[in-house]
C-alpha cells in the first residue's frame, strides 16, 4: 500500500502529490462550482420556508433556527428529523426544487474532471436528484462513476465517520489512494484520518456574505493539504498541464 507523502500548504500543489491517487472523491455544492455562483443560497432559502412551514415561525425566526439545526447536525434536515420527525423525502423535494438555470456549463473543469486517472465520485449532503441536475448543468455528470448522497448515507450527513465508512466501503475505496475536495474544511476531517489527500476549495478573501463565519472554520487546520479557489486549474496543475 503506498503511503501519501506528508504536505504542507505553504507551497502549490505539484503532479508528485497526487500521483499515487486512483480514487477522487468530490463534494458537490460549493465544491464542483464556484460559491459565487450563488447556487446553493436558494436552498438555503427554501430551507428557512419550509422550517417556517413547519413550525409557524416568522422567516426571521425560522432562519435563525435552521442555522442552529445545521450547525448541531450536520445539515438542516438531520436536525429537523431528530427534533421535529420530518418527512425525509418531502424535505428534500422541498429545497431542491429551485432554478439551475443560474449554473452555466463549465466545459474547462469537464476537461480536467474527464482527464484524471482512475475513477471519480460526487459524495453529498444533498440527495441524487439534486446532484444529478447541478452536474448536468455544469457538463459533467457523465465523468463520474458514482453519486453518494444522503439517502445512501441513511439520512446520516459528513462529517460523521460512519458515513465515510459506507461511502468507501461500499466502493472499496483506499484512503492512502484517495483525494478529496470539500468547501468545509469539517468535512475533511476524517478523508485526512484514513489517509487521503485533502483540498479545500474555498474563496481565497473569505467575505461573510459567502456564507456564515463558522463554516470555514478551520481552513487554517493541519488536516487541510491544500486550498484552492480555482478547482479547475488545479486539477490542471497536478495533471503536469
Amino acid at each position: 500500500m503506498t503511503q501519501a507523502a506528508p504536505i504542507g500548504r505553504t507551497r502549490d500543489a505539484e503532479p508528485a502529490d497526487f500521483d499515487h491517487v486512483q480514487d477522487w472523491v468530490f463534494d458537490l455544492d460549493n465544491t464542483l462550482y464556484p460559491r459565487h455562483t450563488d447556487l446553493f443560497s436558494q436552498i438555503d432559502k427554501r430551507m428557512t420556508a419550509f422550517v417556517a412551514e413547519l413550525l409557524q415561525m416568522e422567516p426571521d425566526e425560522a432562519k435563525l433556527l435552521q442555522k442552529d439545526l445545521y450547525r448541531r447536525h450536520g445539515t438542516t434536515l438531520r436536525g429537523l428529523m431528530e427534533e421535529h420527525r420530518v418527512d425525509p423525502d418531502a424535505f428534500l423535494s422541498f429545497v431542491h426544487d429551485i432554478d439551475y438555470s443560474w449554473l452555466a456549463p463549465d466545459p474547462a473543469l469537464g476537461e480536467e474532471i474527464r482527464r484524471l486517472p482512475g475513477r471519480k465520485f460526487i459524495f453529498t449532503n444533498g440527495d441524487r436528484g439534486h446532484a444529478e441536475r447541478t452536474a448536468r448543468m455544469l457538463g459533467i455528470l457523465d465523468h463520474f462513476e458514482d453519486i453518494f448522497d444522503i439517502v445512501a448515507a441513511g439520512l446520516v450527513p459528513k462529517p460523521a465517520g460512519e458515513t465515510y465508512d459506507k461511502f468507501m466501503g461500499l466502493h472499496r475505496i483506499d484512503g492512502p489512494r484517495a483525494a478529496m475536495f470539500e468547501d468545509l474544511a469539517r468535512n475533511l476531517e476524517v478523508p485526512a484520518r484514513v489517509g487521503m489527500r485533502t483540498v479545500l476549495v474555498a474563496p481565497r478573501n473569505f467575505e461573510s456574505t459567502l456564507g456564515d463565519y463558522w463554516e470555514h472554520e478551520g481552513r487554517e487546520a493541519d488536516h487541510i493539504d491544500f486550498v484552492t479557489d480555482d478547482l479547475a486549474t488545479f486539477l490542471r496543475r497536478i495533471q503536469g498541464a
